[in-house]
């Protein structure tokens, strides 16, 4: 599988690149510096700014998925970046004729109980929650794209470094509880996201994992 991948260097796009290399695909890496993407069999690095739709478009030509782990963390306006960083890869995939783009948000718009989303709650840190409302942006609008066979992907709330163990459960729209709740290791989440790529059950849906 040839897959493009926006935010290659960051905390989860570097394991979601390690991941679909070993299974030996063929990934390509939308980098603004691909000076600290070092060279791997299976990797291509081009150089593209993830926020323009034009770059995106001559990039992901020919490739069988999008995936974007696009973070704008300390942006002047997070908000306004995020959701224009959406909007360019969407528009970049119609334009090159790929239908499938995967995007990696939060866990903020998870339901922890009927109309409750887990960002609304007293308890959801408030350093986060800019980035958790933006995120929760993007899933209303990403949910509104027609053309595309998206995924939308939440990772559990605690999403930390940890093991690859291959073993977690998957949810659509609400947080899982368990012996472990709220809990994923980002390599996980990678597999996750891979498996996902591999063998679709998600178009058009959001899903969730964890412990």
């Amino acid at each position: 599988m040839k897959i493009a991948l926006i935010g290659a260097t960051g905390f989860v796009g570097s394991k979601v690149l390690a991941e679909a290399l070993q299974r030996r695909h063929q990934v390509t890496a939308l980098a603004r510096t691909p000076s600290k993407l070092a060279a791997q069999p299976g990797l291509t690095v081009v150089q593209a700014d993830a926020s323009d739709a034009d770059p995106i478009t001559q990039a992901v030509k020919g490739h069988d998925a999008v995936v974007s782990t696009y973070n704008v963390r300390g942006a002047a306006d997070f908000r306004t970046a995020y959701l224009g960083g959406l909007k360019a890869a969407m528009e970049g995939a119609r334009r090159a004729g790929v239908k499938r783009l995967l995007w990696v948000g939060g866990a903020g718009s998870l339901y922890v109980a009927p109309g409750v989303q887990l960002v609304d709650t007293p308890q959801f840190p408030a350093e986060y929650k800019t980035e958790a409302l933006a995120a929760r942006d993007a899933l209303a609008q990403i949910r509104e794209e027609k053309d595309l066979e998206w995924t939308f992907v939440s990772p559990a709330p605690i999403l930390q470094p940890g093991p690859r163990t291959g073993r977690f459960r998957l949810g659509g729209d609400q947080v899982l509880e368990g012996e472990q709740p709220g809990r994923i290791s980002v390599d996980d989440l990678a597999v996750a996201i891979v498996d996902e790529l591999e063998t679709p059950r998600h178009e058009r849906q959001r899903f969730t994992l964890a412990y």
